[in-house]
């Protein structure tokens, strides 16, 4: 006797509003996460997923827990290798033509302070995000590096001093491989009036300072000295930077921005 129940698929019967969707899936799921350094050195995170598939105009629903069932049975170090085999998983597992992923994670770097060497580790907000269509897919790689900004203006109208604030330069560029999170954040760091550490004895903070002093950057010039770098660089395809200056003598921020696709514009 067969005591078997059938239970209906109700996501995957048919739909008769002949309305495609764009997007479905999950979204800000938090997961464990490895996640391979330029050094080949993976830091274990835990990282905030949202994954998307597209949906055909004629089925109801898609298979949510696809989803979860692909995060807890793949085994991936994300880079832009791991995220074309996760996209790719995706699409198989889901039967779409269409599959996004969006991961978002804190990545800690442990730096030395300039002077006293002292040793602290500092996070930066990372974003990889992935697309496929069909048989193609674009990876992009996402950092929010802080750093600290010294006012041109204020130093040359200034007998003494100069204002300065902590500024956010973000970084959103379609990469191929070889890019690292850590060349990124490497590239905006050397174009700030100076970097930041998690940690700094007196002599670094004199150090800091004087750096800073020496090294006035607008928010103007940050933001085009980094895309001046991006855009130097065969590696990056396309690009977005951003930069946002948390003024010490204005109660608003200074802002600017630039876009540049280097596959399809010219400069």
């Amino acid at each position: 006797m067969n005591n078997a129940v059938t239970i209906a698929d109700v996501q995957g019967a048919a739909d008769a509003r002949s309305i495609a969707i764009n997007q479905v899936g999950i979204k800000d799921i938090r997961h464990p996460l490895r996640i391979a350094g330029r050094d080949g050195t993976v830091q274990h995170t835990v990282a905030t997923y949202s994954m998307y598939v597209n949906l055909p105009h004629d089925v109801r629903g898609t298979h949510m827990s696809r989803f979860v069932e692909i995060l807890n049975n793949t085994d991936i170090v994300l880079s832009v290798a791991g995220m074309q085999h996760l996209l790719t998983t995706i699409q198989r597992t889901l039967d779409a033509q269409q599959a996004q992923v969006e991961v978002t994670f804190p990545y800690f770097i442990t730096k030395q302070a300039p002077v006293s060497g002292v040793a602290s580790a500092l996070d930066y907000q990372v974003t990889l995000l992935g697309e496929r269509s069909g048989g193609a897919a674009n990876v992009s790689l996402k950092v929010l590096v802080p750093v600290t900004s010294l006012c041109p203006c204020s130093k040359e109208i200034s007998n003494y001093g100069a204002h300065n604030q902590r500024s956010h330069v973000t970084v959103n560029a379609r990469i191929t491989e070889g890019v690292s999170i850590e060349d990124l954040i490497d590239l905006v760091e050397e174009e700030a009036s100076c970097e930041i550490f998690g940690l700094i004895k007196r002599p670094d903070e004199k150090y800091i300072t004087e750096r800073a002093y020496d090294n006035p950057k607008f928010v103007e010039d940050m933001v085009r000295d980094v895309a001046a770098r991006l855009h130097a660089d065969p590696r990056i395809l396309a690009y977005t930077v951003e930069t946002e200056n948390f003024e010490s003598i204005h109660n608003h921020s200074a802002y600017a921005k630039i876009s540049h696709d280097k596959t399809t514009t010219t400069r």
